[in-house]
């Protein structure tokens, strides 16, 4: 991947960095010259990841936490303010499944998946925005799941359809100062498809039809939805906010 500067003195926390679209939007960015604040579940992956990055760009960090207590959302601002002096936006790539019926999920399950979905982007946006610069840009990953009902997703669709009324409420609350949208992707080829896939009694065969079943035939590469943030977080995008995109190769179009 070319370096470039389209995001050079420009900083932005990543969660779900250690992994499928977050991680590939941490390497997008980090390509383009910005200063990052890393948040992901697996240290292994995420030691790997700042090591491979910081070879060409050294300003990065990374901390772990639980995505879902408010204290690792703050701890994520301070470290950016620490080490970069500046927040220029954030974009919430992290999220579980939780799969299961409404008369299958236990009550924990419930919360937990609503807790790291959609309580975390809450926490995040609550200590982030005080100190986003004027112009910053915020980008919550979705899902076609906001929209469309899945086996036994009761609690993942729950929790992405409210992050599709979180995002429009904060764009309209915050601008012009801010712009906030929000992507929707389609069957993408990363971890969580495949443990989404789980809810279906052939996952293979459930996977395979996912990507059939898109106009291009094919399932999501992680780097589509990264292109698709590196746009929605610079000037290209001037005139986008409380947008909610579909990125899904047209599944939905059906």
């Amino acid at each position: 991947m070319d370096r470039t500067d389209k995001l050079k003195d420009r900083t932005y926390i990543i969660t779900g960095a250690t992994s499928g679209m977050g991680e590939a939007t941490a390497r997008l960015f980090a390509a383009q010259s910005a200063q990052l604040v890393l948040s992901g579940r697996s240290r292994e992956r995420g030691e790997k990841l700042l090591e491979e990055l910081k070879s060409s760009n050294p300003n990065i960090v990374i901390h772990y936490g639980d995505i879902a207590e408010e204290a690792t959302n703050q701890r994520l601002v301070e470290i950016a303010m620490e080490s970069f002096g500046r927040l220029d936006g954030f974009l919430c790539h992290a999220g579980i499944l939780g799969l299961g019926a409404v008369t299958e999920l236990s009550p924990h399950t419930w919360r937990k998946t609503l807790s790291t979905n959609l309580d975390a982007v809450f926490y995040l946006a609550h200590h982030a925005l005080p100190v986003i610069q004027n112009g910053g840009t915020i980008i919550l990953n979705a899902s076609i799941a906001a929209t469309k009902s899945f086996p036994n997703h009761a609690a993942y669709c729950t929790s992405k359809a409210g992050l599709v009324a979180l995002g429009r409420q904060m764009a309209l609350d915050y601008s012009p100062r801010v712009r906030v949208n929000v992507i929707c992707p389609g069957p993408v080829d990363t971890p969580l498809i495949w443990s989404s896939a789980e809810a279906f009694p052939d996952p293979e065969r459930a996977v395979a039809d996912a990507a059939e079943n898109t106009l291009l035939k094919r399932l999501g590469k992680p780097e589509d939805v990264a292109n698709l943030c590196l746009f929605l977080s610079t000037a290209e995008s001037a005139w986008i906010t409380g947008a909610v995109v579909t990125i899904d190769g047209g599944i939905t179009v059906k």
